[in-house]
C-alpha cells in the first residue's frame, strides 16, 4: 500500500510538471520537420531509420540544460544571456533569432494553407481564420488554459504513428535499418550526406531553448519538481522521435516502394500516399500536418515575444494582462499577423525564403549551445546543479556535432 502511494505521488507530481518539455519537443514537428523527413523517407527508403536513435539523445542533453537552468534560476534563456553577457550581445542575438524565427511563422502558416487545400478550403479562408483563433487562445488565455490546449494538440501527432501503421511497411527491415549504421558506399552520395545532416539538423532549433526555459519559469516550477521536470523532457523527446520514425516509415513504404521521390512541400506526400494506403492514412497525415503547422504557428510567435521580453526587460508571461505585458502581447500579435499575411500574398517566393530562415537557424544554434554550455557551468549561477564531468563531456560532444553538422546544412544550403 506503501509503494502503491508512493508511485501516486509520483505520477501526480509528473503530470502537475508534465508541459513545457513535452511541448516544446512535439513542436519541433512541425511542417518544416515533417517535409524533411517526409522526403527522407520518399527519397531513401528505410536508410536513414539509423538517424533517430543519435537524434534523440541529442535533444534530451541539450534540453534538459535548459529546463535544469530555468529550474535552478527561476530565468528564462535570454535573461540570462543579458545579464551575463551584456545588452549589446543580447540586442544581436536577438534580431538573428527574430529573422530566423520569422522565416519559420511562415513556413507554419504555408503547412496550413497546404493541408487546408487538400481538403479543397482556399488558403485565403483557412490562414485568416486560423491565426485569428491562435491569436484569440494566447491572448485571451491565461498559462495553465493555453498549457492543457497545446498539450492536447501535442497528442494528435499520434495520428502519423497510425497513418505509419495503415502504410503496411516492412517492420523487420524498418527495425533493422533503425539500429545499423548504412554501408559506407551511400557515404559517396552527396545528396544521402545532405538528407542525413538535413534530418539531425531539423531536430534542435534555437527557438526551443528560449521556449522551453521561459515556459518553465512562466509555471513556477521549483527545483524540488525538477527531476519530474527532467522526466517531462525525456518523454517529450523520446514521443517526438517516435512520431518522426513514423513519418519516414510511412512514406517509405508507400512513396519510395512505388518510385515517388520529388516532394516540394509537407502536403505532397499526404496527396501521394492517398492512391496508395487508402483515404484513412491520407487523411490522418493530412490532419497531423495541419495540427502541427497550427500548433507551431501559436508556439513560434510566442516563442519569439518571449525570448525579445525577457532581453530587453519587458514584462512577458501568459499570466500577465495585455496591460500589464503591452509590449509581449503586441509583438506576438505582428508576428503572427505578418506571417499569415505573406502566405497570403500571390506568387511570393515562399520556398527562398523559409529556406534562408533555415540557413540563419544553422548558423545561429551553434552561438546559442555556446552560450548555454559556459551559462550552466557557472556555478555561482548554478550551485551544485552545474553539469557533471560526464555530462559536460557528453553536452561538448553533442553541441560540437550539432554545431559541424548546422554548418554543414548552411554550406550545401547555399551550394546546392
Amino acid at each position: 500500500m506503501t509503494a502503491w502511494r508512493t508511485w501516486r505521488t509520483r505520477l501526480i507530481l509528473v503530470f502537475a510538471v508534465l508541459g513545457p518539455g513535452f511541448i516544446t519537443a512535439n513542436v519541433d514537428n512541425d511542417s518544416g520537420g515533417i517535409l524533411t523527413y517526409s522526403q527522407a523517407g520518399a527519397q531513401y527508403g528505410y536508410t536513414l531509420l539509423w538517424t533517430m536513435i543519435p537524434i534523440t539523445l541529442a535533444l534530451i542533453v541539450v534540453q534538459e540544460m535548459c529546463a535544469r537552468m530555468g529550474v535552478v534560476t527561476g530565468k528564462g534563456l535570454s535573461d540570462l544571456i543579458r545579464e551575463e553577457f551584456g545588452l549589446r550581445v543580447t540586442f544581436v542575438v536577438m534580431i538573428l533569432l527574430v529573422v530566423v524565427n520569422f522565416g519559420n511563422v511562415i513556413a507554419e502558416f504555408s503547412g496550413i494553407a497546404g493541408s487546408m487545400q487538400l481538403f479543397h478550403l482556399s488558403k485565403y479562408i483557412s490562414v485568416p481564420v486560423c491565426a485569428f483563433l491562435v491569436w484569440v487562445l494566447v491572448v485571451k488565455g491565461d498559462y495553465k488554459s493555453v498549457e492543457k490546449i497545446f498539450l492536447t494538440a501535442s497528442a494528435f501527432y499520434i495520428a502519423y504513428i497510425i497513418a505509419g501503421v495503415l502504410s503496411r511497411p516492412d517492420w523487420h527491415l524498418a527495425l533493422v535499418e533503425t539500429v545499423k549504421l548504412p554501408p559506407r558506399a551511400v557515404w559517396r552520395d552527396q545528396s544521402y550526406i545532405y538528407m542525413t545532416v538535413g534530418v539531425i539538423g531539423t531536430t534542435i532549433a534555437p527557438w526551443m531553448q528560449f521556449y522551453l526555459q521561459a515556459s518553465i519559469v512562466d509555471k513556477g516550477v521549483s527545483v524540488r519538481q525538477y527531476k519530474a521536470t527532467r522526466l517531462d523532457v525525456i518523454v517529450g523527446s523520446i514521443f517526438t522521435d517516435v512520431v518522426a520514425w513514423f513519418i519516414i516509415v510511412a512514406c517509405a513504404a508507400t512513396l519510395f516502394t512505388h518510385g515517388i521521390r520529388n516532394i516540394a512541400e509537407a502536403a505532397d506526400a499526404a496527396q501521394a500516399m492517398k492512391p496508395l494506403a487508402g483515404d484513412y492514412a491520407f487523411i490522418l497525415f493530412a490532419a497531423g500536418l495541419f495540427n502541427a503547422s497550427i500548433f507551431a504557428a501559436s508556439i513560434l510567435p510566442l516563442s519569439t515575444a518571449y525570448t525579445v521580453c525577457e532581453g530587453l526587460g519587458f514584462e512577458s508571461g501568459l499570466d500577465k494582462s495585455f496591460r500589464e505585458a503591452k509590449f509581449f502581447y503586441w509583438f506576438y500579435t505582428l508576428l503572427l499577423a505578418a506571417g499569415a499575411a505573406i502566405v497570403l500574398i500571390p506568387n511570393f517566393p515562399l520556398v527562398k525564403f523559409i529556406i534562408l530562415s533555415q540557413v540563419l537557424n544553422g548558423v545561429l544554434l551553434p552561438v546559442i549551445l555556446l552560450f548555454m554550455l559556459s551559462l550552466i557551468n557557472r556555478y555561482e549561477l548554478m550551485g551544485k546543479y552545474t553539469n557533471t564531468r560526464w555530462f559536460n563531456i557528453v553536452a561538448w560532444a553533442t553541441a560540437i556535432i550539432v554545431t559541424i553538422l548546422s554548418l554543414v546544412l548552411v554550406w550545401n544550403t547555399l551550394h546546392r
